[in-house]
């Protein structure tokens, strides 16, 4: 678990480093004498035509409701980690990251609230309860073996605790009109695939099929079809399908074969069918014994930290700033969004972390002092590819999400920025 862990950290932040110059190139493109073309690759149509029937996207659309599924499916395999075999299993082990998350969701959508009841952006309130992990985690690695690997963990935990949050709000209050019919046959789908999934049908072609279907079903459902990412992911098991005991018979049966058989050879093998079917049985048990859910993570994750977030940001973050930028940020759904992330997520993470210590229902990680947790509280305002996400599902009006939009980018920048600070100067100089 330990490798693994620092597998997932380093592709976040070198993914993080790749989103980052996505999010300067659309800002920058937007800004310039080319903004004209930016804003015409955003709504290229691009589709396919079955039967005389054309379906048919905007370029921006493909990639928030097509691409974004597959950021969403690897958030949904996080997330059951997590709940099955992870830091989220039990309560005593989740009690404090669930805890800092519930904080840094309620706080930040109040005081968004607060500043925007009854007026238009008022349905923004979500925008300011996400977190970006990739961006988070790339800061606090910045800091090397001074970061407790305990305060890691716990950001870690926090981030994906906020993430099914998130995933919460956007299934349940930014869906629109129901299409019962669409979402009767996704239904059946879900179903159907679940079953195949159980009995172990391993047909790629065949499930590829079904999940494009659901996902069909899903987005004209009125769901937002990046829900079908975490629908899918859940139904992925995260537990070897065999016992450790099994694994090991199998390997040692085919093993003691392979060593008492006929010399073993790249070319016999081919010819010797005893030493295939032992290398086969070997190829089985260790297929069975890597659970599903870990591997597609493992081959899911470059994917979406190099292609399908960086595009996001390409086609989500160029936000123009023709006029008075001044203004823009002096809007109450502006003012919301920095207010919530920059200060409610500190108040949040770090008040509610503060609670659940004090009142004995969980304690920090070893190594991990509150000054660290408030560090890590300024990090967690960092909401960018989350925020922007909801922000787009929030916004209708162009003047709405563009105040909102630039709300993000300097609430993350001013959470990253005092982050960085506080942590540099709280964390232990010499390495922990």
């Amino acid at each position: 678990m330990a490798d693994y862990f620092k597998r997932f950290v380093h592709s976040e932040v070198s993914g993080s480093i790749v989103l980052l110059a996505c999010t300067i190139i659309a800002l920058v493109w937007a800004n310039s004498p080319w903004a004209e073309s930016y804003q015409h690759m955003l709504h290229i149509k691009a589709g396919i035509s079955v039967g005389g029937h054309v379906f048919t996207l905007s370029l921006h659309h493909w990639v928030n409701d097509g691409l974004m599924v597959v950021f969403f499916f690897v958030v949904g395999l996080e997330i059951k980690r997590e709940l099955v075999v992870g830091r989220l299993s039990s309560l005593d082990r989740a009690i404090l990251p669930v805890t800092a998350a519930v904080g840094g969701m309620v706080v930040p959508a109040l005081l968004y609230y607060a500043l925007n009841h009854g007026g238009p952006a008022a349905a923004g309130w979500g925008v300011p309860m996400a977190t970006d992990i990739a961006f988070a985690l790339g800061l606090l690695a910045v800091f090397g073996k001074r970061v407790p690997i305990g305060l890691k963990v716990f950001l870690m935990a926090l981030a994906i605790a906020d993430d099914l949050g998130a995933v919460a709000v956007i299934a349940i209050y930014y869906t629109e009109k129901i299409n019962v019919t669409a979402l009767i046959v996704a239904a059946v789908l879900l179903v159907v695939l679940a079953g195949f999934i159980k009995a172990r049908i391993n047909r790629v072609g065949l499930l590829a099929m079904l999940i494009v279907a659901f996902w069909a079903a899903v987005l004209v459902s009125g769901i937002h079809a990046t829900i079908a990412g975490i629908l899918v992911a859940l139904l992925v098991p995260v537990k070897s399908s065999i016992e450790p005991d099994e694994f090991m018979g199998a390997l040692r049966t085919s093993l003691d074969e392979l060593e008492t058989g006929t010399d073993l050879t790249r070319d016999s093998m081919i010819e010797e069918s005893a030493q295939l079917a032992a290398i086969d049985r070997v190829w089985t048990a260790g297929e069975r014994m890597y659970p599903s859910g870990l591997a597609l993570e493992h081959y899911l994750h470059p994917a979406q930290a190099f292609f399908v977030l960086p595009l996001f940001a390409l086609f989500n973050a160029g936000v123009t700033l023709t006029g008075d930028v001044g203004a823009v940020l002096a809007t109450r759904e502006a003012l919301g969004v920095i207010v919530g992330l920059f200060l409610g997520k500190q108040l949040g993470v770090f008040g509610f972390t503060w609670l659940a210590v004090k009142s004995g229902r969980a304690h920090l990680p070893e190594g991990v002092t509150f000054g660290h947790v408030w560090g890590v509280s300024a990090l967690a305002g960092i909401g960018f590819t989350m925020s922007l996400f909801v922000s787009d599902l929030a916004f209708k009006a162009p003047e709405l999400l563009a105040g909102a939009k630039l709300g993000i980018l300097v609430a993350s920048l001013l959470s990253g920025t005092w982050g960085a600070i506080l942590l540099w100067r709280l964390l232990p100089r010499k390495a922990a």
